[in-house]
């Protein structure tokens, strides 16, 4: 009987050979533990995600353990892993760079395919990465961390550099965990206090209050008026990316972690006598996830004080709608599915 087996995507293929139910070559059947909740899930979940087909399985931040591998795969039945859910082609011109994280033809699981808020999910072997000493509860969060991780591999920035993340979200504060963990000298900004007071009390960020003062009289006063040497935006707030190039000292860096779905406009004259390097960064890729999870193993990730809630599969549409719009307290929700 002729199975048909969507290898990559876009290619659906027949094959002869492979036994009903089996997972296809070079693929493997993983029992889902644990997902985090994003921001992402939470627009998916109202209906406002403007690049989504409905309907659709959420869930990309993922951990679980192998059931069941097709022919070739080098994962052992039970072993843990960490899921990429950044399915690639492998032929575009990003992949033939080894950037498949900016693949022409990305499919992320959860969004443009169902994904793993479920018991089980079939996923490309290449996407799974052995949790090594992780627990599955902690493997759960190496994917939204990694998306910070990269954010600051990109940047390029000598240590001590003068950073300012704005955006005091769970990407905002992994971006600004990955920039102190590479030596910069890191504050955040945002416009609510109980977030910031969350990062500084807990986490130990110097904070700039948005809702107290502009924010050019923030970044001002805390440069000397120099601006800061790399800027990260986390907010994806059209208005705080465009007001964000002011923020930058001469010579200095912006990186866009967070995208919107609008134009970006921005003062050509001011680019330029700062001669400012403008930096896009997207995903993660696997080098990005082994450094989380080394950094987790090494306890230089604060993962109990940013896991703040936690729910199971069949209390998950009541409680993600209601954490939709009951934001305090919450920083990062956890979807306990199985062990």
């Amino acid at each position: 009987m002729k199975a048909v087996v969507c290898r990559s995507p876009g290619d659906l293929v027949l094959e002869d050979h492979q036994a009903p139910g089996a997972p296809p070559p070079g693929w493997a059947l993983v029992a889902v533990s644990h997902v985090g909740i994003c921001g992402t899930d939470y627009h998916i979940f109202e209906g406002k995600h403007p690049f989504l087909a409905y309907p659709r399985i959420m869930g990309h931040e993922v951990s679980g353990t192998i059931v069941e591998t097709g022919a070739g795969v080098d994962l052992a039945v039970g072993e843990p892993v960490v899921i990429n859910p950044y399915l690639a082609c492998g032929k575009c011109i990003a992949c033939r760079q080894g950037r498949p994280n900016c693949c022409v033809r990305i499919e992320v699981l959860g969004v443009h395919r169902d994904g793993a808020m479920c018991e089980q999910i079939l996923v490309p072997a290449q996407n799974l990465y052995p949790a090594n000493g992780l627990s599955l509860a902690d493997a759960a969060a190496v994917e939204f961390l990694a998306i910070g991780a990269h954010a600051v591999r990109r940047a390029r920035a000598e240590p001590d550099a003068r950073t300012l993340v704005i955006g005091a979200g769970p990407i905002g504060l992994g971006t600004a965990i990955f920039a102190r963990i590479a030596g910069l000298d890191v504050s955040l900004l945002d416009m609510s206090s109980e977030r910031l007071g969350f990062a500084a009390s807990e986490l130990g960020f110097s904070v700039l209050d948005g809702s107290q003062a502009s924010a050019a009289d923030l970044v001002r006063e805390a440069t000397n008026g120099e601006g800061f040497d790399v800027v990260f935006d986390a907010t994806g707030n059209t208005q705080s990316v465009q007001s964000a190039f002011a923020h930058v000292a001469h010579a200095g860096t912006l990186v866009l972690v967070s995208v919107v779905k609008d134009d970006i406009s921005f003062s050509d004259p001011e680019f330029h006598k700062r001669e400012m390097t403008l930096v896009g960064s997207r995903n993660a890729l696997r080098a990005d996830f082994d450094h989380v999870a080394a950094s987790i193993r090494d306890g230089a990730v604060p993962l109990a004080k940013l896991v703040t809630h936690t729910t199971t599969l069949a209390a998950t549409p009541s409680d993600l709608a209601r954490w939709a719009h009951e934001k305090s307290g919450l920083i990062k929700a956890v979807i306990e599915i199985g062990s």
